[in-house]
């Protein structure tokens, strides 16, 4: 077997419209110190959710995770030192990370190729070098053959010089190609190099392991609720996102579910060329604008292209319904430390600037209340607002659940006549075994909430004594800061559970109150049942610890 695959000879046309824009590659001689890897045998990603994304869905147009890639390929190397290409990497690869195994006597350098070859950086990459011009005879109509210079591509015109002359490209009217006797170091697609020495001729399987850019994640959830509002069948997806120039087929797939500490360094943006130009501007006129004849590529951020044309490319990814590819697959969960790795069972292609979903979970006949409440602080004054409304459960196995579910989308819907119609969209944080689950079913016209304050700044003696909450004791001379009342009125036909949840300063604290005081993830929580058709009140004191006439047990 050959052990340095030759590079091959590019030729580029630039023509009037209508004519091929290349010309087929011809025969050159190989650079035996420069060696090409063999294409990957197996691949696996996992993808990183971006770090700093909360919860919902991606923005598929701007991937900030990454993904961890690995891929095993078969390597031909001479004895001495040689500098090995792995071609096809992602866009986004970061250079420092890269682990190659396998390799005798370790690697020497890494280098990211970031310029792609095109017509336009081929151009780029020849200017001031000899180059073959291929025209036609006006006469004859045979292929001549001119050595010429190319002297400038400067904003995308092209000027050479050849025996007869310096010309801009298709000044002469004619069709016209230019021949390189090489790529000039471009890479047809992106490209880590690593310089590499062997004391023998060998060959040997190696595995590349790389971070990179252009990746992201997220769970979509949707759930059924019951006619009697008592249970819901929850399913779930995994979307996975991939906005590089490069795919990843029939890969080993994995996600991980967790927030990483990590520290990320911006890469110069792949260079896939720019456009061409092809007009001479004696042979037409002025007040015409130059034609051009070929897109080359364009820049890109993040692997997304910015041009517009490229950009209808990666457009469509925003109609996920449109492009996604969904399997169903359910994936396994395992624990990777304090973190969740979610494996999906079967390979999947991770395609370039495409979207995509596997199934995560389905579950039935999850029971679940329905509770209505308020997020208020007491520093404010509410006039007559709508309550949110929320479906409540415990993440636990006897629910028919018991297993992490990561942050994402949950769309709600209800079963009515044997339709499913849409209540509401809403987040779902990241959720660990055993905690509280609850979606957001969106606000509720029936049951309204208001706040207003009695009072403010008075001492206890001259105000009205409600009951000390549990828990906290005070003297006769504590000072109250304010006395909230809220009322809430419900407009339902049957009583429903309601929970007030008030958001204090740091230094405040609720000293009395007419109903029970609880907590919640730290906050002051009331409960109560209001009744069909009926309002209710809760009033409570509040009060800064600016002495310690308030003591907490």
């Amino acid at each position: 077997m050959r052990s340095v695959r030759p590079l091959r000879r590019w030729s580029a046309i630039t023509a009037i419209a209508g004519w091929a824009l290349f010309a087929l590659p011809g025969p050159a001689a190989a650079l035996p110190a420069d060696l090409i890897s063999l294409p990957p045998s197996a691949i696996s990603v996992t993808v990183y959710r971006a770090p700093s994304r909360g919860s919902g869905s991606i923005n598929l147009d701007y991937l900030n995770g990454f993904a961890l890639i690995s891929e095993t390929r078969t390597v031909h190397l001479p004895a001495g030192t040689s500098r090995l290409r792995f071609e096809g990497v992602a866009d986004g690869i970061e250079p420092a990370s890269a682990i190659i195994s396998g390799l005798p006597g370790g690697v020497i350098e890494k280098n990211r190729d970031a310029r792609l070859l095109s017509p336009s950086s081929l151009i780029a990459a020849a200017v001031g070098k000899p180059v073959e011009l291929l025209r036609s005879n006006r006469k004859t109509g045979k292929t001549e053959r001119l050595p010429g210079t190319i002297l400038s591509n400067s904003e995308g015109g092209v000027v050479f010089k050849t025996a007869q002359g310096i010309e801009a490209l298709r000044c002469s009217g004619l069709p016209e190609t230019f021949s390189f006797d090489s790529a000039q170091g471009l890479s047809p697609s992106p490209t880590l190099s690593v310089l590499v020495r062997s004391n023998q001729a060998l060959t040997r399987q190696v595995t590349l392991s790389y971070l990179a850019h252009g990746f992201d994640w997220a769970a979509d959830y949707t759930a059924t609720l019951s006619a009697d509002g008592k249970t819901v069948d929850l399913g779930a997806w995994v979307t996975l996102a991939n906005s590089n120039g490069v795919g990843f087929p029939d890969a080993h797939t994995q996600i991980v579910a967790g927030r990483i500490n990590r520290e990320d360094g911006a890469l110069d943006p792949i260079d896939a060329g720019g456009p061409i130009l092809a007009q001479c501007w004696p042979r037409g006129s002025t007040s015409d604008s130059p034609a051009i004849l070929m897109m080359a590529g364009a820049s890109a951020v993040n692997g997304i292209p910015s041009d517009a044309r490229a950009r209808m490319q990666v457009m469509p990814m925003a109609a996920a319904a449109l492009r996604e590819e969904a399997k169903a697959v359910t994936v396994t969960q395992e624990q990777l430390g304090d973190l969740k790795l979610y494996r999906v069972p079967d390979r999947t292609t991770i395609a370039s600037r495409q979207s995509k979903q596997v199934r995560l979970m389905d579950r039935a006949g999850i029971p679940v209340s329905i509770v209505y409440g308020a997020d208020l602080a007491p520093g404010e004054i509410v006039g007559w607002a709508p309550a949110h409304k929320l479906l409540r459960t415990t993440n636990i196995a006897a629910n028919h659940l018991g297993l992490p579910l990561p942050s994402g989308t949950v769309a709600v819907f209800t079963l009515r006549d044997g339709q499913r119609l849409l209540l509401n969209e809403a987040g779902l944080r990241d959720t660990a075994v055993a905690e509280e689950v609850e979606i957001n079913l969106g606000s509720s016209a029936d049951v309204q909430v208001s706040l207003s304050k009695e009072s403010s700044s008075v001492d206890t003696e001259h105000a009205e004594m409600l009951p000390l909450v549990p828990g906290v004791s005070a003297l006769r001379a504590v000072k109250v800061d304010d006395i909230c009342r809220v009322e809430i009125r419900n407009a339902r036909s049957t009583p429903v559970p309601f929970e007030l949840r008030l958001q204090l300063p740091a230094d405040a604290g609720i000293v009395r109150a007419d109903h029970p005081l609880g907590l919640k993830n730290g906050r002051p929580l009331f409960r109560l049942t209001l009744p069909a058709n009926d309002s209710a009140i809760v009033r409570f004191q509040t009060q800064h610890f600016r002495t310690t006439a308030v003591k907490v047990r």
